[in-house]
């Protein structure tokens, strides 16, 4: 009888434990950082340090990602991480319309693939071109009103901050809204 005991409370635990394992497992999924690969091979006037190609597409996706939570969550303040200028502006006036209408942006992020070309001679700007694949549902409450598969062109240009590259604008070239 006590064994009986001992292991239904083993393979109840076994159970626990298996769920918090896939729950973070699914947390971990939902909060994966866009693929961004970064090509310098054209950039001018100057070259691009190697800490900084690291450093681009590193905090160039973790924007996106903040972005992506920003729009579905209708949060202004969690663009404050990896946005400044025209593009925060932008982006907090769209999550502030979507507030207004009760819709929310969900995107489903494929990668980007960013073509540097343009690295100022100071180190304070730099402008990307950006090829980025997404897909992207508006959503009233819980129903999908639209659902589109993207292939977008961006111009952006990030700008360093004080421990991060900070997308400073963001502008489609192929008529998409980011």
């Amino acid at each position: 009888m006590k064994a009986l005991r001992y292991s239904s409370l083993l393979i109840i635990v076994a159970i626990l434990l298996l769920s918090v394992v896939a729950y973070h497992l699914r947390a971990a999924a939902d909060n994966e950082v866009p693929r961004v690969q970064l090509n310098t091979d054209n950039i001018a006037p100057r070259p691009i340090e190697d800490l900084t190609s690291k450093s681009v597409p590193r905090d160039y996706a973790l924007a996106w990602q903040t972005l992506e939570q920003a729009l579905e969550e209708n949060q202004t303040g969690l663009l404050d991480g990896y946005f400044t200028g025209f593009a925060k502006q932008d982006f907090t006036q769209r999550i502030n319309s979507q507030l207004k209408s009760g819709l929310h942006t969900r995107y489903t992020d494929r990668g980007h693939k960013l073509e540097a070309l343009f690295y100022s001679p100071t180190g304070d700007v730099m402008e990307l071109r950006d090829h980025a694949q997404l897909d992207m549902q508006i959503l009233d409450g819980g129903k999908v009103i639209y659902d589109e598969p993207m292939n977008a062109e961006f111009t952006v240009l990030m700008t360093p901050g004080a421990d991060r590259w900070l997308v400073r604008q963001i502008q489609a070239t192929s008529g998409e809204k980011p």
